[in-house]
């Protein structure tokens, strides 16, 4: 009826990838060669872990820039979901939506952190 064709219609749209049906994650200046040059790239997923999986896919560069080894968030990279440390959140496990806003920031050597060591 017409509740089955305009699920159909909202299904069809998110793969399509319509607008508003995706999360917006922001790469910093740093990241941007592996990107080529993109600020913001639009993917899908549930978890900030799957969502910065679907954007590892679209740029696979991002792969050793954003991951560990083991699959796990490297140490010295902030990861933001709208605007909150996701860190403080559940880490990979953090839910996304539609809409929301991812931010990736490397953590910068030098300015009043000390050098490693000291």
């Amino acid at each position: 009826g017409e509740t089955r064709s305009a699920l159909r219609c909202v299904r069809r749209r998110h793969i399509e990838g319509g607008s508003g049906m995706s999360i917006s994650v922001r790469i910093p200046p740093v990241l941007r060669t592996h990107t080529g040059g993109a600020k913001v790239v639009s993917v899908d997923g549930a978890t900030l872990g799957a969502t910065l999986r679907a954007l590892v896919a679209l740029h696979p560069a991002l792969n050793e820039q954003i991951f560990e080894a083991d699959n796990t968030l490297r140490r010295w990279v902030n990861v933001y979901v709208d605007g909150a440390d996701a860190r403080h959140l559940g880490g990979l496990e953090t839910p996304t939506r539609d809409g929301i806003e991812v931010v990736i920031l490397p953590a910068m050597a030098g300015g009043a952190a000390a050098p490693a060591g000291e």
